[in-house]
């Protein structure tokens, strides 16, 4: 049962990795504007795509942490 909890555990880790990288990327797309205001919608649309697939990692963690708790008894 301990591996189990373990393995969920670490997969949940991905939420913390998909956490650091949507705050490094926002700041850096923060940048980007201040430095280019023309560029602001195209850099927009890259942070946001970048934004999502980060997201998703971060939900396929989750959903593989509750397949091993649940379907590895």
């Amino acid at each position: 049962m301990g591996a189990i909890a373990l393995g969920a555990a670490i997969a949940v880790l991905t939420g913390a990795g998909a956490g650091i990288g949507i705050g490094i990327a926002t700041s850096k797309a923060a940048e980007a504007i201040a430095r280019q205001p023309e560029a602001k919608g195209d850099i927009n649309k890259a942070l946001l795509l970048g934004c999502a697939l980060a997201e998703a990692t971060a939900i396929y963690g989750f959903v593989i942490a509750i397949l091993i708790i649940f379907f590895l008894k």
